[in-house]
């Protein structure tokens, strides 16, 4: 599993087609959980970990690992269950990840396979289900339940970014985006959907909230049915990459191949902050690409978009 990444290439040409890649993994017991592939920069055997002092307990401490220094998390522990135990962590893996300009590892007691599927074979977690607070989406794999944990809420938990645009900010704000369109938001996880839509009301902007690229373009093509451009009635669409149904590839070449939608203002907004994003936006067409989370960024950038309006 070391060479998990040897083949990005290759995955590359994913883009656009609506399909991921899922690491499938295993915390305690029999259940499986994925993935994806592209927050992946290393899988390795469980490293010998320095511990922090004062650190949150699922945080088991830190490694060195290709010259950085990597925070450990209890994966299975930061979504409730038992913590694995010390003596077992030599036979266990480590899911070295980058999330919203953060590198950390992620223990998990057995690594499987890389599965290659269809977005519109991921599904929001059913109503009801043991951990659904930390789910983010399901998938069935030989006809097993695999669930894709929300990471971006573990991460705040765990780390809490800052939510709030500088109070310099709002005051700057006051003038540049009165009486603008709204913006709509895209994106399947809670957490991700709140601290965007916070930012953009404290700078005045109204907000339109949907949970996956399906949604959003079933949306889209409701406000234009009347012949109108979506140009009439949102000042951009901001939209997270990784969503069931549809992703955000997907939901940007679709957005851009129809005349009714095409001259809409796009920013992709994703904790896939690696280096072959910006290839990835250029490939699909998107207007700018803009790495969670940061809401002064955020802020001034949806402030210039609207100015060069």
């Amino acid at each position: 599993m070391a060479g998990v990444m040897d083949s990005v290439n290759q995955r590359t040409q994913l883009v656009g087609k609506n399909r991921l890649e899922l690491l499938l993994f295993r915390l305690r017991g029999r259940q499986v959980y994925g993935i994806n592939v592209f927050k992946v920069k290393e899988v390795l055997q469980c490293p010998k970990l320095s511990s922090i002092p004062k650190s949150r307990n699922v945080v088991l401490g830190v490694s060195h690992i290709r010259g950085e220094t990597i925070p450990i998390i209890d994966l299975g522990m930061a979504i409730g269950l038992p913590p694995i135990a010390r003596e077992d962590l030599a036979s266990c893996f480590v899911i070295i990840t980058e999330y919203n300009r953060k590198t950390q590892g992620f223990l998990v007691s057995a690594v499987d396979r890389i599965m290659n599927m269809n977005w519109e074979e991921i599904l929001p977690p059913p109503k009801g289900t043991g951990r659904g607070v930390y789910l983010t989406a399901v998938t069935k794999v030989d006809d097993k339940l695999i669930e894709i944990i929300d990471v971006e809420k573990i991460l705040s938990e765990v780390s809490p970014l800052r939510e709030d645009v500088t109070e310099a900010l709002r005051e700057k704000s006051a003038e540049r985006v009165q009486g603008h369109l709204p913006v709509l938001v895209v994106d399947d996880s809670s957490v991700a959907r709140r601290q965007i839509e916070r930012c953009l009301t404290a700078i005045g902007m109204d907000v339109v909230l949907k949970n996956d690229g399906r949604q959003a373009l079933d949306y889209l093509e409701e406000i234009t049915a009347d012949g109108s451009k979506v140009s009439d009635h949102l000042a951009l669409i901001i939209s997270d990459v990784e969503m069931p149904e549809m992703d955000g590839y997907t939901l940007v070449t679709r957005v851009k191949e129809n005349p009714a939608m095409r001259d809409s203002y796009v920013m992709l907004h994703t904790s896939l902050s690696g280096v072959f994003n910006q290839a990835m936006v250029k490939k699909v067409g998107a207007d700018d690409f803009m790495a969670k989370f940061n809401p002064d960024e955020l802020a001034e950038r949806v402030m210039e978009i609207i100015d060069q309006a």
